[in-house]
């Protein structure tokens, strides 16, 4: 068994496909082919099922790439070590994050990371909690930003801060000059989320039981997108408490405050026990507990 074997293994799991394995290895498809039926064949198991337009992994398959991927990972480490001089902060990381968070905490993130790790910087993959789970799990990404309970067999998880979620109206809205919003009162509204593969859009439904089956779940993945919709007098919707602030504000919408206690989710980071950079992870919690913006929620 060889570093190069869990590796084309660790590819063809990800890919799914002998050709695109051998690209992202970059050796000739039979190569490949000849390495992963010899592993197969060393350790006595199927890791594959082959058919003429698919690759999957078997039960035991899907067992022994966690396990590759952390044996490449310990043995990038080595590497990492040696060219780092220990240095965690050195280095790109790679960032998985929500999409009801990303486009609103990166921004405010990214220039203290700048000033407190500037050789660090992100490769950012923004996604839904279900595929930032298995990236996570394959080492694509080394840390995820999301929403907790976020459990993972041999993932660590950091609370970070707890966030409102906020109303959005049209301003002619009959809400618009009110102080708080009950959550019973949606029910009677339209209102209009992400599909439900989001994570926010299933805390909201949790959130706010009485919503009526009138509500319009929108097929899309920004917030921005059906922020500009409720502008339109489509309807209205619920945005977490950071997409409200300043830098987003609207001037045909209103965000109004839930009454107490106010609907809110909790935030935090995920990785691997097996990832290196623990002062990494450590640097980006510290950037994001130093935002006044979650001054009062932060964890």
């Amino acid at each position: 068994m060889t570093l190069n074997e869990l590796k084309f293994v660790v590819a063809l799991a990800k890919s799914r496909n002998f050709r695109k394995a051998a690209e992202l290895c970059f050796v000739s498809q039979p190569a490949l082919s000849l390495a992963v039926k010899k592993l197969e064949d060393e350790l006595g198991v199927m890791l594959f099922e082959r058919s003429r337009n698919d690759v999957t992994m078997t039960a035991v398959g899907e067992l022994v790439v966690e396990q590759a991927t952390r044996v490449i990972e310990e043995a990038k480490r080595v590497k990492e070590i040696a060219k780092q001089g220990n240095n965690q902060l050195a280095g790109p990381l790679k960032l998985g994050v929500i999409y009801s968070v990303g486009p609103y905490l990166l921004p405010e993130i990214i220039p203290i990371l700048r000033k407190t790790a500037p050789e660090m910087p992100l490769i950012v993959e923004e996604n839904l909690t279900s595929n930032l789970e298995a990236q996570l799990r394959n080492g694509v990404i080394d840390v995820a930003i999301i929403a907790l309970p976020f459990e993972l067999s041999g993932v660590v998880t950091m609370p970070l801060y707890e966030e409102e979620f906020m109303v959005v109206v049209p301003v002619t809205h009959e809400w618009a000059s009110l102080k708080g919003v009950d959550a019973s009162e949606l029910g009677d509204e339209r209102v209009l989320l992400l599909n439900s593969g989001h994570c926010f859009s299933n805390q909201v439904v949790q959130a706010c039981p009485t919503l009526s089956r009138n509500g319009e779940v929108l097929q899309g993945n920004s917030l921005d997108t059906v922020r500009n919709m409720v502008a339109s007098n489509l309807g209205i919707t619920v945005l977490p408490a950071s997409a409200t602030i300043s830098r987003y504000q609207n001037p045909l919408v209103k965000a109004i405050p839930f009454k107490k206690p106010a609907p809110k989710r909790q935030i935090g980071l995920a990785w691997r026990k097996s990832y290196g950079r623990v002062q990494a992870v450590e640097e980006i919690a510290k950037a994001i507990r130093a935002l006044e913006m979650f001054s009062a929620g932060l964890l």
